[in-house]
């Protein structure tokens, strides 16, 4: 009966929780802590960090952690709380799958016509707005510092950006591959 109530509960999550991970948060904490039971307020707490602490999302990250301690806090053994932690994600992720399938279907429908070509004229400015605001504010001292304080991190970090920007943008580099590289540099000539 847990496994039922698990899917229903991240269902609803999954298909009301606007906002991404983040705003899911309350809405899991309220039904996994305060309406089921399944589990402790500092439970739920330290979800939330290992969550936050592990690659992926926060929202699914919580939703598979919930499930899993839901069902070993019913008595269950590791298997079965393995099978709730795949119950929950997969229940969360399930609503935005079925939106995102029939979304694209509309999406290869109409793609072509005036109306949504209009609607991407004006995002694709926004959302290049957004991820040069996103740089920007990671653009601080506590990430490059200052020429002042250490000016060989700053430096080195300003080299570091350019190559990347250089490498990706003139050079064509898969920006993965960049984003390892630039890793190494930075372990390498700021350790």
């Amino acid at each position: 009966m847990i496994f039922l109530s698990l899917f229903l509960t991240f269902f609803e999550i999954g298909l009301l929780g606007f906002g991404g991970g983040y705003g899911m948060l309350s809405l899991i904490q309220t039904e996994v802590v305060v309406h089921h039971e399944w589990m402790s307020s500092a439970e739920f707490t330290n979800i939330v960090a290992i969550s936050q602490m592990t690659p992926g999302p926060i929202g699914i990250n919580s939703a598979t952690y919930c499930g899993f301690t839901a069902v070993k806090n019913a008595g269950m053994d590791e298997a079965m709380a393995i099978l709730g932690s795949t119950t929950a994600t997969f229940a969360l992720v399930l609503p935005s799958f079925i939106l995102m399938i029939l979304i694209s279907r509309l999406f290869m429908k109409y793609m072509h016509t005036t109306t949504v070509q209009s609607i991407f004229s004006v995002i694709r400015p926004m959302v290049v707005g957004l991820l040069a605001a996103a740089t920007l504010l990671l653009m601080n001292s506590d990430n490059f510092s200052t020429p002042k304080d250490d000016p060989w991190r700053f430096w080195i970090s300003v080299a570091i950006f350019c190559a990347t920007f250089f490498g990706t943008k003139v050079v064509k580099i898969n920006p993965i591959r960049m984003i390892v590289y630039a890793g190494f540099a930075g372990l390498l000539l700021l350790w």
